[in-house]
Order: structure tokens, then sequence, then C-alpha cells
């Protein structure tokens, strides 16, 4: 009926002189092939679940950067500058950075299911504030908090993935959450500029639209989306069996070690910060995604200036220009064919020589086909041609290599933390989602000061230059990444 390990069990009486042993029996899957592992569930049922968790990610991405787009009106009626409202951007960020050491101790405890469900129902509550707001500072608090709960797929969605499919099958299922992840804000600033420059809606629609999407998303998550934590799922199993039995000893993993859940969250939120300082692999990945973001949310930024500055487009139409990434993004996913390919090649000459897996560094290959390089060839293509007297679509078509080398910088490296640390992989996907964030968000104030200071070309290429210098640093975790690995005590040595 199932499959059990009988343990023992000590437990010690009196003064210690006295031990009592006894039988526990602790419940696992039947067999590599147990139909109620997630991982042997029907490719229908696991691409549904996909897309589910896939489509949090949209809509709390897409949440992040709707507001951008009408930030003169929300600036006019509260009576403060641009920058001063560009904050409730900022600080949504700066939530989802600070949210994300919760979010992975709590699934991970609770099962995933709840937290996507609790979480996205705060998030939610919160949205539908800041959309009520009366003033700025009421506005901007409640954008914290609901960047805060909105975090969760940060940190949990590489947590679901995982436990619906395996490493080789992760080649071509994470990035359909990636790309909703990143179509969420580029497609927010579409649906913001039609709000912002409409005459019969106020700017508030753009939370409006954002609650009514999130509420089809949580309506889709309650209703359908399947527990996949495996030893929750193990835990409920143990608990099936001692009601149909009456036997206590049936128990799952989890519950015999009996680790208090303040301690383990307590750990939780203390590993993130030693793996940014004692970890060169963190510290390097941090140092690079923390870039790439600030030029990533600096680049958005500029659209206003970029297409209705120079070009004259309507805030609407600049909206749509954003569509150029989208492209991008989409793009990228052409090479999950080829890359799945080698993989499953690499995978059986490692087999023949006794391995297992595939090293980390295998998910490098997206940054190296050209997505690293993307990035700053679009910043330069953008601002060496962002000028009245040229085309238009030559700074559109600069867009879509920027969604191409934005997509591939994360599928490769979201998913080379995952795989070089996995035991603790939650904890260093926390380190890096704070700081990115955080500091993505704290560069608000200045990145629209940055434009009109600078001019968009200036200000363009001093991005690509930056991108530039850190085109290598794939190049160079590809070549030497076993070796840094080497240095931890907690990333994963055996390949």
């Amino acid at each position: 009926m199932t499959e059990i390990s009988a343990q023992s069990r000590h437990t010690h009486e009196g003064t210690g002189t006295c031990t009592n042993t006894s039988k526990i029996f602790v419940v696992g899957y039947e067999s590599p092939k147990d139909p109620s592992d997630p991982h042997n569930w029907s490719y229908t049922r696991r691409v549904f679940a996909t897309m589910l968790i896939a489509s949090i990610g949209f809509v709390v991405g897409l949440a992040s950067a709707i507001d951008s787009s009408a930030v003169k009106e929300a600036a006019k009626e509260f009576g403060v500058s641009e920058v001063t409202e560009s904050l409730a951007t900022g600080l949504y960020l700066i939530g989802f950075g600070v949210g994300a050491l919760f979010a992975g101790p709590f699934s991970e405890t609770l099962g995933r299911n709840p937290v996507y469900i609790v979480t996205l129902t705060l998030y939610m509550i919160f949205i539908m504030a800041a959309g009520l707001a009366p003033n700025i500072g009421a506005q901007l608090a409640f954008r914290f908090l609901a960047g805060f709960f909105g975090s969760t797929p940060l940190t949990c969605a590489g947590g679901s993935i995982s436990d619906l499919w395996s490493p080789m099958e992760r080649v071509f299922a994470f990035p359909v959450f990636a790309n909703a992840a990143f179509t969420g804000p580029v497609i927010g600033p579409v649906i913001g500029g039609f709000i912002a420059q409409s005459s019969l809606v106020s700017w508030r629609w753009t939370e409006w639209i954002t609650l009514i999407m999130s509420g089809l998303v949580l309506g889709g998550v309650v209703l359908f989306q399947p527990e996949t934590y495996a030893p929750i799922l193990l835990k409920w199993k143990a608990l099936h069996l001692r009601r149909v039995t009456g036997d206590k000893r049936y128990v799952a993993e989890t519950e015999i070690k009996g680790e208090p859940f303040f301690k383990r969250l307590g750990v939780a939120l203390y590993r993130p910060f030693l793996l940014t300082f004692r970890e060169p692999i963190i510290i390097l990945v941090t140092l690079y995604l923390t870039v790439i973001y600030i030029v990533l949310f600096t680049f958005l930024d500029g659209y206003g200036f970029i297409f209705a500055e120079i070009h004259g487009t309507s805030e609407g139409v600049t909206g749509l220009c954003f569509l150029g990434i989208v492209v991008g993004l989409f793009g990228a996913s052409a090479l999950v064919p080829l890359i799945y390919k080698w993989a499953k090649r690499d995978l059986a000459k490692i087999q023949e020589e006794g391995g297992t897996r595939l090293p980390p560094e295998f998910r490098l290959w997206y940054c190296m086909l050209g997505g690293s390089l993307a990035i700053p060839v679009s910043l330069f293509w953008m601002g060496w041609t962002s000028y009245p007297d040229i085309s238009i679509w030559s700074p559109l078509a600069a867009s879509v290599f920027f969604g191409f080398g934005i997509l591939c910088v994360f599928i490769s490296f979201y998913q080379y933390i995952i795989d070089a640390y996995e035991t603790y992989a939650a904890s260093a996907l926390a380190s890096v989602t704070l700081i990115r964030y955080v500091t993505a968000g704290g560069m608000t104030v200045v990145r629209i000061p940055f434009y009109k200071n600078m001019g968009v070309q200036y200000t363009l290429k001093i991005m690509g230059c930056i991108s530039a210098l850190l085109v290598p640093v794939p190049y160079v975790f590809f070549v030497y990444g076993k070796r840094i690995r080497g240095w931890s005590t907690y990333t994963v040595t055996r390949d």
C-alpha cells in the first residue's frame, strides 16, 4: 500500500536509567513511479499547475510597473513631484526584496498553497488600499506592503517548479515561469499608458485593473492549484494512515525532526545574510543581478523620454512600445529546444562516467548564447539612434534585444543558484532577491533626474558601458564555477 521504513525511537524516563525502545514507521512514496509524487503526475496536470504559478508571477510583476505610466497624474493629484510619486514603484520593489526573506520558510513549513493563497489575498488588500489612498504617505505605505506580500513567487516558484519537474525537465519548464514573471512588468506600462491618457477614468484604475486580474488568478489558485511540496504530501499520507489503522506509529520524516517553526524561521532569516558575506558565488551573482536590475528598471523608466519626448508618441502608444521587449522575452524561448538537446547529450555522457546530474554551470548556456551580450548591444543601439530624425522602429528593434538578454540572464542565474545550493537554494535566492530589489527600488529617486539631467543618449550609453563590463561574468562562472563552488561549505561540489 505504501513505502514504509521502520526506525527505532528511544525515549528516556525518570533519571535516564530506563530506556524504552519502540518502532516508528516512516511514510514515503511507494516507488519512483508513485502517482502521488508530483513528478509523476500527467504532463497536462503539471503544465496547468505551472501555468497557475506563472500567472502569480505575472500579476505581481504587472503591479510593480503599471503605475509608472501614471506618475504625472498621481503626482498632480497628491501635489508632489514626479520623483516623489515614483517612490510608489520603488517601495513596491523594496517590499518585494524584504518579503522574499519570509516566503521560503513559511512555504517549507505550511506547504506551497497556503502561502500562495494567504499572501495573494493580503497583497490584493493592500493593492486596493493603495487605490483608495487619500494622500501620498498612505499610497507609499500600502504599495510597500503590497510588494511585501506579493514577493512570494520570487522564492516559492522555484521550489514549486522543482516539486513538479525533474532537473532535466526544468530546462523547458522554468522558462514558462520566467517569461510570465518578466512579461508582467512590461505589460504593466502598456495598460497603464492607456489609463493615464484616458479622460474617462482616473489613474487609480491602474490599481483596480491590477486588483481584478489578481482576483482572477487567486480564484484559479484556490480552485485548481494542487499542493506540490513533498514533505507536506507525505505528512498528509501519514495522517491518513494513522486515521485508517489507528496506529500512531505512522509518521512522515518531517514530523520526526520536530524542529519548532520559529527556530526554522530564525535560521532562514539569518542564513541569507550569512551567505551574502561568506559565499563568493552569492557575492558575484548578487552584484551582477543587482546591476542588471538597476539597468532594467532605469531602462523601463526611460520610455517616456525615449518615445514620448523624442518621437512625440502619446502615453498609450508609449506603453505599446514596451511590446518590443515582450517579443524579445519570447524570442529567448527559441533557445529551449537546442539547450534541451545539449542537456540530454551531456547527461548521457555523465551517466556513462558514473555521474548522476548535470553541473550547475550547464544552466549558463542561455547567457552565453548571446544573452549577456544582447543587453549592452541594445542599450548602445538605442542610445545611438534615439533622435527625432531616425525612425522610431530603430529603438523598437533595439528593445527586442534587451528583452532577449534580460530573460536569458534571469533563467541562467536563477537556475544556477538552485542547482548550486540545492538544500540551501531558498536562502540563496532570498539573499540575491533582497539585495537586487532593495537596490533597484532605492534607485527610483535617481532614475528620472538621471534622464532629465544627462539626456536620453548619455543615460543609455552609461548603462550600456556598465552592462558591457558584466558580459564576461557567465563565461567566468562556466569555466571556474566548479572551483569557486569548492570554496564553499554550502554549495554542491559533486557533478
